[in-house]
């Protein structure tokens, strides 16, 4: 990946900003203009010219991961901002006002006396919303082994009469893993019967039995790019009610997908989607936003909401994940990661969203 490119992508945006250097701190975006992977650094950036602090545990590390950078490591827990900023001769900074506390600022201002210090939102993020070839490779990458543990666990005899939702929620771990997976997006979320009436259920020992729904909430990580995926299916005859809760479902999710288009404000993609759950007198039971954004982090921009007022940018990658919960009876949602192309939404996974009985 061209981090240098990145970089200057960022600093074409200094004089708009009213800077002349850019402090970035939120990790995800470190990694994403650097290429550095530690768990503590920070960048300093202006025209012609980048900084990466860390600390003495990533020394070796950020000079393999960051070779084309100045780096300074230090080691009281706070980067030594002062002469680097010296050197440039700023100004006025810019820093990332989403990826700080407030100690951290005053301390800045403690720190470098004389410098304007102005608070920026999502700058880097923006650059973040338009993935390259590399990125999605690595989405791509990711779903691929989302599939295949899905396949191997979901369809492959792993949800059987018995078997608790924590044993579930660690076998599709396991199996992302042994199919490539880094690690996973997110904490798996697992859920059988009345539980799937829980959006975010948090898998328990509940035992597998016939008549339930499973829904299934999970996603592998492939260096550094998350993905996100649901399925729900029955183990057992799940009833008429259900059936055509998972039939508005998909409904609605093929209205969400085929909404989706560049240039779109994501409130009419939501709103797709959305009415079509509401024309079916299930609105009250759709308590969430349509999707988000997936790459570096499992949730970030666009958002798909009622209230947004951003547009879909092409090249951006969302999930569409519409869903239906029923308290007392269960519940339903499909989810997928989505590609914005010029001709519409691209759904990146593979796996079925039938309803499969088992």
């Amino acid at each position: 990946m061209d981090h240098g490119l990145r970089r200057a992508r960022l600093t074409e945006r200094l004089s708009e900003l009213g800077v002349d250097s850019f402090l970035v701190t939120r990790l995800p975006n470190v990694r994403y203009l650097t290429g550095f992977t530690g768990s503590n650094a920070q960048l300093l950036v202006a025209v012609g010219n980048a900084v990466v602090f860390t600390d003495g545990r990533y020394e070796e590390q950020a000079a393999r991961e960051a070779p084309d950078l100045d780096r300074v490591i230090y080691l009281d827990g706070f980067p030594p901002l002062e002469e680097p900023v010296a050197a440039l001769g700023s100004s006025a900074m810019g820093f990332e006002a989403d990826g700080v506390t407030y100690r951290f600022a005053e301390r800045l201002r403690e720190r470098l006396e004389g410098v304007e210090l102005v608070p920026v939102s999502q700058e880097v993020e923006r650059l973040r919303l338009v993935k390259d070839p590399e990125e999605l490779e690595l989405i791509a990458r990711a779903q691929q082994a989302t599939d295949v543990a899905f396949e191997r666990v979901a369809l492959g005899g792993g949800l059987r009469e018995g078997v608790t939702e924590r044993e579930a929620a660690f076998a599709l771990e396991f199996e992302m893993r042994r199919a490539g997976a880094d690690d996973r997006s997110f904490d798996t979320i697992v859920a059988f019967g009345e539980n799937a009436a829980e959006p975010h259920h948090e898998p328990s020992l509940r035992p597998l039995r016939r008549g339930d729904v499973v829904k299934c909430d999970f996603g592998a990580l492939v260096d550094g790019y998350h993905t996100d995926m649901t399925r729900t299916v029955a183990f057992g005859d799940p009833g008429d009610e259900l059936r055509r809760v998972r039939d508005l479902v998909a409904r609605a999710q093929e209205a969400g997908i085929e909404a989706l288009r560049p240039g779109v404000p994501v409130a009419e993609v939501d709103a797709a989607a959305r009415g079509v759950i509401e024309d079916a007198g299930h609105g009250r039971h759709f308590p969430h936003g349509l999707g988000h954004g997936v790459g570096l982090e499992i949730h970030e921009e666009p958002r798909l909401r009622r209230d947004g007022t951003d547009e879909v940018p092409e090249g951006a990658v969302v999930t569409i994940e519409p869903g239906v919960y029923i308290p007392g009876l269960g519940g339903v949602r499909i989810e997928d990661v989505v590609e914005v192309t010029a001709d519409g939404g691209r759904s990146i996974a593979r796996s079925t969203k039938e309803l499969v009985v088992l």
